[in-house]
């Protein structure tokens, strides 16, 4: 299979058969990501995906399938519908199709919608909170509304798809972690349920840089980059804060954290709090910088 480079997938999706249906994101806006900035978003059509399955299908058993691009729920419904019957049809032994899913995607389909989609087996979405701060939102050019993307995600959990979301550590700098941090943490608690939360650290490419740092400036704010200990007090600060309605699996094992960490929110509050008050006071137990990515 010829992938349309870059390819992008989740850190779960490694054992996953990788099926673009779009190239690119149909946003494609947001200051701090470069994934697919090369890339104009378009839709593949149903005959090229059809025809790329029947290649795949050589492989029985195939269990995991992810659709790429960027979010592949800016696909009409119907549409998508196609080509989850074909997997479904074509490798006998697959439990569960997912996809990323940007906060438009999830509010522009209707509750009927994704039922039908989660009916058709797309079974777990990802989805980039990055934070919960309204104004912080804009600076990087994500401009949604936190009450909005608690309304997406519940839409999702009343499908019975399973959620799993990210926050990005030290995406508003010095000046803006505590806001940030604690906005991100309510956005959380007052979801119904996400399955799965996972941390990132703030990286901003070469290619991304100026407009990152000019959307600040144009809000009359300076952006400071928090280093090691800001990210670990903002790790902190934000499991602390969180008050699940049920339980979350968490996780910071990206390649940019530099502090892994694993648990189940609220059960592990304390645990995980013990862990990060020692790596505050040694440094030394975090991970290298030249080890980490984004």
């Amino acid at each position: 299979m010829n992938y349309n480079e870059p390819l992008y997938r989740p850190p779960a999706e490694a054992n996953s058969l990788i099926l673009q249906v779009t190239l690119g994101c149909s946003f494609n806006k947001c200051s701090f990501c470069s994934m697919y900035e090369t890339k104009k978003f378009e839709i593949k059509s149903i005959d090229k995906i059809m025809k790329e399955i029947d290649e795949f299908s050589i492989y029985k058993d195939v269990r995991r399938v992810f659709l790429a691009d960027g979010d592949a729920l800016a696909c009409d419904t119907k549409f998508l519908v196609q080509i989850l019957s074909y997997l479904k049809k074509s490798f006998p032994k697959l439990q569960r199709v997912a996809s990323y899913a940007s906060p438009y995607n999830l509010l522009e389909k209707t509750q009927e919608e994704l039922n039908l989609l989660r009916e058709n087996g797309l079974s777990l979405v990802y989805y980039g909170i990055e934070s919960g701060n309204h104004e912080l939102l804009k600076y990087i050019n994500k401009p949604m509304k936190p009450s909005k993307m608690v309304e997406g995600i519940n839409k999702a959990h009343y499908a019975n798809m399973k959620i799993s979301a990210t926050v990005i550590l030290g995406l508003g700098g010095k000046k803006l972690s505590i806001q940030h941090i604690e906005d991100t943490a309510k956005l959380v608690s007052e979801c119904e349920h996400i399955n799965y939360l996972s941390t990132l650290q703030l990286g901003v490419s070469s290619t991304k840089e100026d407009d990152f740092f000019k959307r600040f400036e144009n809000k009359n704010q300076e952006f400071v980059f928090c280093n090691d200990k800001d990210i670990l007090e903002e790790q902190k600060r934000f499991i602390n804060l969180i008050t699940p309605k049920s339980p979350i699996i968490f996780r910071s094992n990206h390649a940019s954290n530099a502090l892994a960490l694993k648990g189940t929110l609220p059960k592990d509050k304390d645990e995980l709090l013990e862990t990060l008050d020692k790596a505050i006071e040694d440094g030394s137990i975090l991970r290298p910088k030249f080890l980490r990515g984004f």
